[in-house]
């Protein structure tokens, strides 16, 4: 790989998926510079918060493991100055790791300018150079099979039970029970309320996402400071879950979250 500027590949581990909120528990990042050198930063962080055992089994990285380690603060300077003006490359970073650190080193007061800085997203290239349509599923779960007569719909719905039948056969684990792929919507479980996103967890608590409370408070909190918020959602066009969800707050009644079982591995 030639360059003519430093790149820093770079992954965090965090809390959880939520840019606003969650933390940083782990950095690493790896320099390669023009001249051919390299130069490798890795840190835990400890987050200042309960790391989610869902994380916990995903990542290897428990609360023990934290407890000893830095504040993002403290280090907030040493990343800024690894970071320097190098390109930043990944998996998945334009989304997720870069806005996320972007945030994390704002609020210890320091910032990251990405003005002059190019971003090179592995996951991108992949998802753009590799089909990932029904075709490639087919000949990756089937054992290479070339689909006849896509887009034809009963030979995309034959093909699809053929695919969920090789998912079955391959994550099983010797289960032949359709609940197996039902075990890989954990991030959806974890992450939202309801199908409309309008309510998500973090840290035990439902936050809206939406409104003049949107990702600042929980609705714990808003039901103790402002009822009459809530009162006011009950009279629009909500749906009756989410009606339900707030009517119950506003009698002291909220769900309790519910940690979902970890499939598949961290990657």
């Amino acid at each position: 790989m030639k360059l003519t500027k430093p790149l820093v590949i770079l992954d965090l581990e965090t809390t959880g998926t939520w840019i606003e909120k969650d933390k940083v528990i782990e950095i690493a990042m790896i320099k390669l510079l023009p001249t051919g050198g390299r130069e490798v930063y890795a840190k835990r962080i400890n987050p200042g918060m309960t790391i989610p055992p869902v994380v916990v089994e995903l990542t290897g990285i428990s609360n023990e493991a934290v407890k000893d380690a830095p504040a993002f603060k403290e280090v907030a300077k040493e990343i800024v100055d690894f970071l320097r003006d190098a390109d930043i490359g990944g998996f998945n970073v334009d989304k997720f790791d870069v806005p996320l650190l972007e945030r994390e080193i704002r609020d210890a007061g320091l910032s990251l300018s990405m003005n002059a800085r190019s971003i090179y997203d592995a996951q991108k290239v992949f998802h753009l150079n590799e089909k990932r349509d029904l075709t490639a599923a087919y000949a990756f779960y089937c054992g290479g099979k070339k689909l006849e007569g896509a887009h034809a719909a009963l030979a995309d719905t034959e093909a699809t039970l053929e695919v969920m039948e090789g998912q079955i056969q391959k994550y099983g684990a010797g289960e032949d029970t359709i609940d197996v792929l039902g075990r890989f919507n954990y991030v959806e479980r974890q992450e939202f309320y309801d199908s409309d996103r309008k309510f998500r967890w973090w840290n035990g608590e439902l936050y809206m996402m939406f409104g003049k409370y949107a990702k600042k408070e929980s609705l714990r909190e808003i039901a103790r400071k402002d009822p009459g918020y809530l009162e006011w959602m009950l009279g629009k066009d909500f749906s009756e879950d989410i009606k339900a969800l707030v009517e119950g707050a506003l009698k002291g009644r909220l769900p309790k979250y519910e940690a979902p079982k970890v499939v598949g591995e961290h990657g």
